[in-house]
């Protein structure tokens, strides 16, 4: 299976507790039980079916760089922050969109930007390496660099654009900026 069968996983994105993926793990027993996933946060595609013991919650936005994360990211960011605070601190959350790849990197870019003050780059520098095939739309990119004008006042990456190839993407996050930078 190779290729194929690594866009269908799940990545470990912030560890031990965040994780990203497509829709199909949100309603994986197997998955969610091996890495003791209590939440799953759906970013609009909604699962075929739920897990009993997890919490589901589900925020809609679709993906295209027309739409704004900004309007969903302060709910999304609260669901993830209080799922990892459930369970005595111990909570793992699963945040997935429909194949892993635009909205829900988006969505956790913005977490770690805003509840763990990492810059842009390192945030996405953190989701690229454990997920090569994460790449939020140019529009989702835009207001993520708006939020780190925010909450930083300066941008750490001058892209309109994460580059269309893997190995390009990764190459634009070397190892050595894994930092909170």
């Amino acid at each position: 299976m190779g290729k194929r069968e690594k866009h269908n996983s799940t990545s470990l994105v912030f560890p031990p507790s965040v994780f990203i993926g497509p829709v199909s793990a949100a309603s994986s027993i197997q998955l969610l039980e091996t890495n003791s996933i209590s939440h799953v946060l759906s970013i609009g595609a909604s699962p075929s079916s739920k897990v009993p013991g997890v919490v589901y919650d589900r925020v809609s936005i679709t993906d295209s760089p027309s739409s704004s994360i900004v309007k969903i990211c302060d709910t999304a960011c609260d669901i993830i922050e209080t799922s990892l605070q459930s369970n005595n601190g111990s909570g793992r959350i699963l945040v997935h969109c429909s194949a892993g790849i635009s909205r829900s990197p988006a969505v956790v870019a913005a977490y770690l930007m805003k509840h763990h003050d990492m810059s842009l780059r390192a945030a996405l520098g953190r989701i690229v390496r454990a997920r090569p095939q994460a790449s939020p739309n140019p529009g989702f990119l835009r207001e993520l660099k708006d939020l780190e004008l925010q909450l930083r006042g300066a941008l750490s990456l001058d892209v309109d654009e994460l580059p269309k190839r893997e190995k390009e993407r990764l190459a634009l996050f070397p190892v050595e900026e894994s930092g909170a930078g």
